[in-house]
């Protein structure tokens, strides 16, 4: 049995690559999505340069060796412009669009509680859960051998990232008989599963959980499969601004209701200190928030850039582990992720647990959304290039070198 060790993000970037684990080839998933934002800006042109300019000029070179270089050159950047598609990516194109509406169907009906309900005849719920479990695993191979030899970016790039949190739950998939194997597929060991509380599968892929392993994958399925026509690196422009806006927005909001400040007590009209808070004031803060918040993830959720996926996770997860107690002042998580505000219930709310709330939750969002922020904006696409030694650099931070 395969372990979380044996398969991490090393081998997720080698399936989309070469098939190498070195720390040479750990980018080429992310060479895939990006390289022709850098062949359009000029980017990939200047670096290439920049490294042949990095060995050094030997003083005998001869002219013939400088037009070698530069025919080399060029024709590296045409193979890039105008790349030849193979048969082999033509199929695994057409295999891995039809594939992630399966395996999105297959999640689905695991997420789905009728999955667990009696049933009616000679077959039971174990059975039911097994044969839909034998789909998912079936479907999921499928996906991931597709999305080797495939060329559409933004659907590899959501394969790569729906693989990554099949490493992070690897130990709780083999509590129902599924293993990961080395090569990213699963195995389905039916005689381990049928001995195994159906409830713990309807847990794990659990749709009303949002922090679950079904609603992650199914969200990253639902992303990709989103435009079955055309794939594109970057994000719209507009998406950009709009994430920019809202997540220093969410930032802005968020250390608000975590700092001290804006629970201050109000003074009466002599200027004497109540016992009093501005609660409108604090709601107003509230509601900014919220809206901020719900923005910023429509506009960025789709995101491929890993910087931005990895800190709307853990925003989300954040929210998630304080559910409770936002709901205990009309701060509700839908099933979505997005937050609503029921005013009246907030002011009717104790104002120091709503201020014991956000001092530490306020703070953990603030510091995620403001990467968000970082990440879809210019920094992150400065730093989605080659460096002048042709090796790639992974979303300019070592936080980031090893969430692809």
């Amino acid at each position: 049995m395969s372990t979380l060790s044996s398969w991490n993000s090393n081998s997720i970037n080698a399936l989309f690559g070469s098939g190498s684990t070195s720390k040479n080839n750990s980018a080429d998933l992310y060479g895939l999505f990006t390289e022709r934002k850098s062949i359009q800006s000029g980017a990939y042109k200047q670096t290439l340069k920049a490294y042949y300019n990095s060995q050094g000029t030997d003083t005998n070179s001869t002219a013939s060796s400088t037009k070698k270089s530069t025919d080399v050159l060029n024709q590296i950047l045409d193979s890039k412009k105008n790349p030849t598609v193979s048969k082999t990516t033509k199929e695994a194109n057409s295999t891995l669009t039809t594939g992630l509406s399966s395996l999105k169907s297959s999640v689905s009906a695991l997420q789905s509680d009728s999955s667990y309900a009696n049933v009616s005849g000679n077959q039971t719920v174990q059975d039911k859960v097994g044969s839909l479990m034998k789909s998912f695993v079936s479907e999921y191979n499928n996906v991931v051998k597709a999305a080797k030899d495939s060329n559409l970016e933004s659907k590899t790039a959501n394969v790569a990232s729906m693989m990554r949190s099949t490493a992070t739950n690897a130990d709780k998939l083999a509590e129902i008989g599924v293993t990961v194997n080395t090569d990213g597929t699963l195995a389905l060991d039916e005689k381990a599963l049928k001995s195994v509380d159906v409830s713990k599968v309807q847990e794990l892929f659990s749709g009303s959980d949002i922090t679950s392993y079904g609603s992650t994958i199914a969200s990253r399925l639902g992303y990709a499969t989103g435009n079955s026509t055309t794939d594109s690196v970057a994000s719209t422009t507009a998406a950009k601004q709009e994430t920019n806006t809202s997540a220093a927005g969410v930032k802005a909001d968020a250390r608000a209701l975590a700092s001290s400040d804006l629970y201050a007590k109000v003074k009466d009209k002599d200027g004497n200190v109540t016992d009093q808070y501005d609660v409108a004031s604090i709601l107003s803060t509230v509601k900014s928030y919220a809206d901020n918040y719900n923005k910023m993830f429509d506009a960025a959720e789709s995101s491929t850039n890993s910087g931005v996926s990895a800190n709307l996770t853990r925003i989300k997860e954040t929210t998630a582990r304080n559910a409770d107690a936002l709901s205990q002042f009309g701060i509700s998580v839908g099933s979505n992720g997005r937050l609503s505000v029921n005013e009246d219930v907030f002011k009717n709310a104790d104002m120091a647990q709503v201020k014991n709330t956000f001092q530490d939750y306020g703070s953990s969002v603030a510091t995620s959304a403001s990467l968000v922020n970082y990440y879809m904006g210019t920094q992150a696409d400065a730093s989605n290039g080659y460096t002048s030694n042709a090796a790639y650099n992974l979303e300019g931070n070592s936080t980031y070198t090893t969430t692809m």
